[in-house]
């Protein structure tokens, strides 16, 4: 049995050891920006779940901006999230100077670290936070009512394994975002998958790894919706709504898609 370690608070003074992934306003700070900025879109974002009195496991808060906002809308939430001392799910290009890429990485992340408890002290938030592998949720973490992937599973080697691993935790509600328009290349693959998806009815991926570019580093996936909502419904989460909103990425509107998985429940005979 793995056993919750909460992580400590840290007492983080200055903004300049911060890196933020969403713009956000924080009290008696100001406006600090990042690549995503979700403000007045984040219930579109998160399915228009009612998560007022719900127990909440939010995987990859980031910066925390979705954790703050559903505190605020009467939620009580546990963050969990990578530190520096995990491994991100790189692509292992075997011609890429992963050593670099990755000392590089695990100082981008203890910045996004120290930008989030900064948020969580200005906010005055009750959330936890716990620190590990998607892979690996410690058995005694308890249970939700609800737990959100906010535009993770594309950058996940196995996105199954991660929401079968989380849903175990969950009684509830499963929310899942992911890009659907995606950048460049991937919006017009995006397109191409739902394409083949409504004349076949065959559920599909794409695989974004090229060996001759040597890139992605950290994207795996191009998942639909329908995909999503197959992977939730094996889950056991039977009943699934896919909505489409859009977000601000670097000040560019970018079209998202929210899958919500609802357990089944028992039958009372």
């Amino acid at each position: 049995m793995h056993n919750v370690i909460w992580a400590e608070p840290k007492n983080v003074t200055s903004i300049d050891d911060c890196y933020f992934y969403h713009t956000m306003d924080i009290p008696d700070h100001g406006i600090v920006h990042g690549e995503w900025d979700l403000r007045g879109r984040e219930a579109a974002y998160l399915g228009n779940v009612n998560l007022a009195g719900k127990r909440v496991l939010e995987v990859g808060t980031a910066s925390g901006h979705l954790c703050f906002t559903m505190e605020k809308m009467g939620a009580s939430v546990v963050a969990y999230d990578l530190s520096d001392e995990q491994q991100w799910d790189v692509v292992p290009y075997a011609e890429y100077n992963m050593k670099q890429y990755i000392a590089d990485f695990k100082s981008r992340i203890r910045r996004l670290n120290n930008g989030y408890w900064f948020a969580h002290r200005a906010f005055n938030s009750s959330a936890k936070v716990v620190y590990g592998s998607v892979y690996e949720i410690p058995d005694n973490i308890g249970t939700f009512d609800v737990c959100t992937f906010g535009s993770i599973l594309l950058h996940l080697r196995d996105p199954f394994l991660a929401l079968q691993r989380v849903s175990a935790h969950v009684q509830e509600k499963v929310i899942v975002t992911d890009t659907a328009s995606g950048f460049g290349l991937r919006a017009l693959a995006y397109k191409m998958l739902t394409v083949v998806e409504a004349l076949t009815g065959v559920r599909l991926i794409r695989f974004l790894p090229n060996a001759k570019k040597l890139s992605p580093l950290d994207s795996w996936w191009t998942l639909t919706p329908r995909l999503v909502s197959e992977f939730l419904q094996i889950l056991g989460f039977a009943h699934t709504t896919i909505s489409f909103h859009r977000q601000l990425h670097e000040n560019k509107e970018i079209l998202l898609f929210t899958v919500v998985g609802q357990r089944k429940k028992a039958s009372t005979y």
